[in-house]
């Protein structure tokens, strides 16, 4: 029997190790969908960098189901590597795989039919809320083939191959990159251009995805009806939250947004940027909750609690260590982001108050996501759920409109940087206090998807 590979050696390499690949390739997409707002940005219309930003405000919901689909996987599957169980592993990948799919079919129907009243809530209006809406229904419907190609992902991370869930994303955005600017400026798409370049992005994922995942290391089983009956239950008990949980970020900023969306075409752009900028600066700290969720399960599934704790409190210091370097890099990067993306006036106020005080509040948030990890992976993801919602549901609408009344639209980034530091300081110390508490999960009873739940579906087949 094949061990997992994250029982053995020291839990601080392992969470470096899948980090860095993580965060790789994370950030080069990221990257290069801030050059693809940069591009956009060159035609000298704000206008057009506003449709993008709002357009992205509803996207982010649907792109955060998938993620949260892929988080259920990742939890499901390391937990059974961890026990010693492969094929039933390479099962739950396959449907995990079916169910992401199915899941954000029905999400996307809902965006395209809705795409006008979701923008126009947003905030946006006239030209602007038309542009959003185009540029929505061209990118909306290839997140299915983007949500398969997420959990293929997450299934090599939960086998500890990091690496190659990088380069699913570094050899797309390679593509991105090339065909973006021929898309606007040469072909003179613009808008739809980028549009376009994002679509091709997307499958390119999937692509990439099947060959690693599917073809070369075989880790997903063809579902069976029958399997899919099974695991579809214990499946969403982890999923479910995880979902609700990655909704509740889309949900903040969509709302941050309406605030953010009464100070102009200026201060939007700065928004958008902003956006692009926060998952390209911190695609390590993002790409540190998926990285570590495999750490967990497997751990978790072998019965190693010690190695569960540790790879909590080095994944806290990682992240610290992290933030407190982009935090100084942003600042002597902020005149130049400013120029490279032309923002003027209160664009450029509300894009020095992020790189002072927002990017500083990653301390927090960073500490809030190793939490999220733990729950996610270790029995208890309703916590996630509530921790993220009260941070952006309840306490970062309020504190950005409060203060944005007295500082005007730099006040949306304090009060973001306010909630996430509440919440973060609180959900970090939950989920230490969690993680110290655990006992074997063959001496308790903490783990909502036990092996019995998964039935072989071979059992009963005809001969």
């Amino acid at each position: 029997m094949e061990q997992g590979r994250f029982l053995t050696g020291g839990t601080m390499g392992h969470v470096v190790r899948m980090t860095a690949t993580g965060a790789m390739g994370i950030t080069f997409v990221f990257l290069v969908d801030a050059a693809n707002l940069f591009w956009v940005s060159q035609l000298g219309q704000p206008q057009l960098v506003a449709a993008i930003g709002f357009a992205y405000a509803v996207q982010f919901f649907s792109v955060s189901v998938a993620v949260g689909l892929m988080i259920g996987a990742t939890a499901v599957i390391s937990r059974s590597i961890g026990m010693g169980n492969r094929d039933q592993a390479r099962r739950q990948a396959g449907a995990g795989v079916v169910i992401s799919a199915s899941a954000l079919a029905c999400v996307v129907a809902l965006i395209v039919w809705f795409r006008h009243s979701l923008v126009g809530f947003a905030g946006a209006e006239g030209e602007t809320a038309r542009l959003a809406a185009r540029y929505l229904a061209i990118t909306i419907p290839s997140l299915i083939p983007m949500s398969a190609a997420l959990v293929l992902s997450g299934t090599l991370r939960a086998d500890g191959y990091g690496a190659k869930a990088m380069y699913i994303t570094l050899f797309s955005g390679l593509l991105l990159m090339i065909v973006d600017p021929f898309l606007i400026f040469t072909l003179g798409l613009a808008l739809d251009g980028a549009a376009v370049g994002l679509v091709l992005f997307r499958f390119a994922l999937l692509g990439l995805a099947i060959y690693f995942a599917v073809i070369q290391m075989k880790l997903v089983a063809r579902p069976t009806a029958r399997t899919l009956r099974n695991i579809v239950g214990p499946f969403l008990l982890v999923a479910g939250p995880a979902v609700a949980t990655q909704m509740s970020t889309p949900a903040g900023n969509y709302l941050l947004t309406m605030v953010m969306a009464q100070y102009g075409d200026e201060a939007m752009a700065a928004w958008a940027v902003i956006g692009r900028l926060t998952v390209v600066v911190f695609g390590g700290v993002f790409a540190l909750s998926g990285a570590i969720g495999g750490i967990f399960g497997q751990n978790y599934g072998a019965g190693q609690i010690d190695r569960v704790r540790s790879t909590y409190r080095d994944a806290l210091i990682f992240c610290f260590i992290y933030t407190v370097v982009a935090w100084g890099l942003m600042l002597l990067a902020t005149p130049y982001v400013i120029a490279a993306f032309g923002l003027t006036g209160v664009g450029a106020e509300v894009l020095r108050s992020f790189t002072l005080v927002g990017v500083g509040g990653f301390v927090f948030i960073g500490a809030l996501f190793v939490s999220n990890a733990a729950f996610n992976n270790l029995g208890r993801p309703t916590r996630s759920t509530l921790v993220n919602w009260i941070k952006d549901g309840v306490l970062s609408f309020p504190a950005a409109a409060a203060l944005a009344g007295i500082f005007g639209a730099t006040g949306v980034i304090y009060g973001q940087a306010l909630a996430g530091a509440v919440m973060g300081v609180i959900a970090a110390t939950w989920g230490w206090y969690y993680v110290k508490g655990l006992r074997r999960m063959d001496e308790a009873t903490l783990d909502p998807v036990p092996p019995r739940a998964y039935p072989n579906p071979d059992k009963h087949r005809r001969r």
